[in-house]
């Protein structure tokens, strides 16, 4: 961890604890919540994103940390905070994260298909040719009456 993660990191967390000191009337403060996961959460997201070579935005086993990490800096800014989470704010939150860093991510890996031909077409030959081999067993066996009792 660099430097400027760490005193990020520090700073952070001093203002959070000075968030759970201080008496909440109201119990959740939105607009206070909401700044707090920008200057603490976002602000190390950005920084760990900056670090990742661009190209591998889009690969969730090399980001899939980062975003690990997003989401449990939001849960646990909620948590000291007196918020509900998830909440209206995390989403609109994760939505504009989404739209700003991977919107050119293509859904082609996640979406479902079919498999190459290659490995369908034994799938489908097989139970049918076993069907038909069946089938003409039973009806030459049924033919065949003699030495059956």
């Amino acid at each position: 961890m660099t430097l400027e993660s760490a005193s990020l990191l520090k700073a952070g967390f001093v203002l959070l604890m000075a968030a759970q000191v201080l008496p909440s009337v109201s119990g959740c403060s939105r607009a206070f919540y909401e700044r707090m996961i920008s200057d603490l959460c976002l602000a190390k997201f950005k920084f760990d994103m900056g670090r990742l070579n661009r190209g591998l935005w889009c690969s969730w086993p090399d980001t899939m940390e980062i975003y690990e990490g997003l989401t449990n800096c939001t849960y646990q800014v909620a948590l000291r905070m007196d918020c509900f989470w998830p909440n209206q704010i995390v989403d609109h939150f994760f939505m504009e994260i989404h739209r700003i860093y991977f919107h050119d991510c293509a859904l082609t890996g996640r979406l479902l298909h079919d498999p190459p031909i290659s490995i369908l077409a034994p799938f489908i030959a097989v139970p049918v040719l076993i069907t038909l081999l069946m089938t003409a067993l039973v009806v030459w066996r049924s033919k065949r009456t003699e030495g059956v009792l």
